[in-house]
């Protein structure tokens, strides 16, 4: 991004009032049953403030504390494209409005697109930076079903592909850790997600959250989760696994304390982030190093 547009750029997150059909009824009421979004929103995002005000707000904050200039605004909380495309185009060019806004990067569900939302943001793209995160969580269709996801592993790819070839930079979010997977095929993601044309990844592992249907089951059926070091050696191995032309966003949550059921490691997120460099450090570990380039394939 410092390449790009020669300065560091700062995400503004913001909180547009969507919901998402795993919880209006579409497919279900609930959510995943891991999800509690108190666990990553900040709280400076309030969907009582308008678009504008939220991102202004952000703004002067980040300005304040990084000294920064230019900036992504973030559409965060639930499903990001999960209205009708003149709506969507109302509030991403709103959020586009301000001079020091040089792009959108937009959390949604694979199958929460179609070909005239992505004409919207391929419209979007000719002017400014556009990512769309896809939340995978994983590509195994037993851990989909596992966390009532409501989509398959063929509904991000089909997705991916109505997305590649549009100027729209793609990125996907995936979960380690769930009961469900044994840890060689969660690695095994790396290398798969390594073949397609994906340009980001948020990696993070499982977190059982209070007030989500996942408590509940961890309370009654308890498993087993990330010990610290588990999980350090787990994202250097994983790391090792994917092509270095994939940019890692994110590699660990840190869910606020007061919601936190497990894992509790007792870290923040500068402890975290410097414990996974000692380690890449201590095993040498360098991204791609396992990492075998195969023909890409989208289709089923």
């Amino acid at each position: 991004m410092r390449k790009k547009f020669g300065a560091t750029v700062y995400k503004v997150n913001v909180d547009a009032g969507f919901t998402c059909p795993n919880r209006d009824g579409t497919l279900g009421f609930s959510g995943c049953i891991y999800c509690n979004n108190d666990s990553f929103r900040p709280s400076s995002c309030k969907p009582s403030l308008s678009i504008s005000e939220q991102i202004r707000n952000g703004i002067i904050h980040t300005k304040k504390r990084f000294n920064a200039h230019k900036f992504l605004v973030y559409f965060q909380a639930y499903t990001n494209t999960y209205a009708a495309v003149e709506e969507l185009e109302r509030l991403y060019r709103e959020a586009l409005s301000s001079p020091d806004v040089i792009g959108l990067a937009i959390g949604t569900r694979p199958d929460a697109v179609d070909r005239n939302k992505i004409d919207l943001l391929e419209s979007l793209a000719s002017k400014f930076f556009i990512l769309v995160e896809y939340g995978l969580q994983s590509m195994y269709d037993k851990s989909l079903d596992f966390i009532q996801r409501g989509h398959n592993y063929s509904a991000f790819l089909r997705a991916v592909e109505m997305t590649m070839g549009r100027n729209i930079h793609i990125g996907a979010h995936l979960m380690a850790g769930f009961p469900s997977e044994t840890r060689d095929e969660t690695l095994a993601m790396a290398g798969e997600i390594s073949q397609l044309p994906i340009g980001f990844i948020k990696l993070h592992q499982l977190q059982i959250i209070k007030d989500t249907p996942l408590a509940a089951l961890y309370r009654e059926r308890p498993f087993p989760v990330f010990t610290y070091q588990a999980y350090l050696d787990f994202v250097a191995d994983f790391i090792e696994r994917t092509s270095p032309h994939i940019v890692f966003q994110r590699l660990f949550a840190t869910a606020p304390d007061s919601i936190l059921i497990a894992p509790e490691w007792g870290r923040n997120r500068h402890q975290i982030l410097q414990d996974i460099e000692k380690n890449l450090a201590i095993r040498d570990a360098v991204q791609g190093r396992i990492f075998n380039q195969r023909t890409v394939i989208l289709t089923d």
